[in-house]
């Protein structure tokens, strides 16, 4: 029995390889829903919008090949050219163009979409909820895992963050120092973001032949695209707010960004159906505060993450342990093979 912790892309993914092979397996999630860091609302006219991870390019081949192995399509990310751009809060907003650059792409149905498909592959009993690791405990021939029950099984894959799994579970024996104090240093993708989106009943700015994208050095918002959906038939913008702005109250920080967008857009912008917003700072399954800074993806891709652990039992696998796109989704898909590869393998 594999017991997987984490049910992220990067887990379930795991999960779906050993299936394939006929592997059992287990997957502990502590949340109340599976996905991790990828997750996809829907507002009240059912528009998708995404709260975590959004974007890849042509050179996320790991992502893209599983997208075609699962059937699921993708799309262009609409980017204005010429966009609205703000250099700081005296500076007016300003129409520029920019060089061309590379497109980016969004997962038909959402991204969550890639998730639902693998979860709808595997043994539903297999996928536990609400089961938040505390131990591991490695014997003879067996591992013990203490979460809300008690599970017990041979080899262990932890499909979480780094520094989460280095600062929430207890491992016995304990893992190596210079293992623990890595992991304590990787940046947690998403964990500081902040994203928002606004839906509309109407494309006001295709109407009115504005730009949808803007970027800001001022604040609140830092990013804002046109997130309407693949068939053009749901209409959104959805972005970032600079992390700083996680320290205001949600009904001040709501009016900040209300006003940037009017500014921006203009007052067609206020009539927008649903605000939503998601600080990742406030998932205790994301984050976990850091000793000392951490840059972006710091340690993320360390080749110790690479190694197996107690006695080859214990595998690491997440978007920030890939030694290939670490730190995004073509990370977590990366490292779900090469893992399930080694299980594989070993058997």
């Amino acid at each position: 029995m594999i017991l997987i912790i984490g049910a992220g892309l990067s887990g379930l993914l795991t999960a779906y390889r050993l299936q394939q092979e006929g592997i059992p397996f287990k997957i502990l999630e502590a949340r109340d829903r599976v996905g991790g860091r990828i997750n996809t609302i829907y507002t009240s006219n059912d528009t998708p919008i995404e709260m975590g991870a959004t974007w890849f390019n042509s050179q996320h081949e790991n992502l893209i090949a599983l997208l075609k192995e699962l059937e699921i399509a993708y799309f262009e990310q609409h980017m204005d050219n010429p966009l609205f751009y703000q250099a700081s809060d005296t500076s007016p907003i300003q129409s520029v163009q920019v060089p061309s650059q590379s497109p980016s792409y969004r997962i038909s149905g959402g991204t969550s979409n890639i998730i639902n498909t693998l979860l709808e592959k595997l043994d539903d009993k297999a996928v536990l909820l609400h089961q938040t690791v505390t131990d591991i405990k490695y014997h003879d021939k067996s591992v013990h895992i203490m979460a809300k029950e008690s599970f017990e099984g041979n080899s262990v894959v932890l499909a979480i963050p780094p520094k989460l799994w280095a600062k929430k579970i207890a491992f016995v024996p304990q893992l190596p120092r210079e293992l623990i104090n890595t992991a304590e240093q990787t940046h947690t993708w998403m964990e500081d973001s902040i994203k928002i989106a606004l839906t509309y009943e109407n494309p006001f700015w295709k109407e009115e032949n504005i730009a949808s994208t803007f970027f800001s050095n001022a604040g609140p918002i830092a990013e804002f695209y046109n997130h309407c959906n693949h068939e053009r038939s749901k209409y959104a913008l959805c972005g970032f707010i600079h992390s700083s702005f996680k320290s205001l109250p949600y009904s001040e920080r709501r009016s900040r960004v209300i006003d940037q967008v009017k500014m921006v857009f203009g007052p067609s912008a206020e009539a927008f159906l649903s605000y939503d917003e998601c600080l990742w700072s406030e998932e205790e399954n994301t984050f976990e505060a850091s000793d000392i800074f951490l840059n972006p993806h710091q340690n993320n891709g360390n080749p110790i993450f690479s190694q197996t652990f107690s006695d080859d039992n214990l595998y690491i696998s997440s978007a920030e342990s890939a030694s290939e796109s670490p730190g995004y989704m073509d990370g977590a898909v990366y490292s779900a093979n090469l893992i399930a590869e080694k299980i594989i393998k070993a058997q």
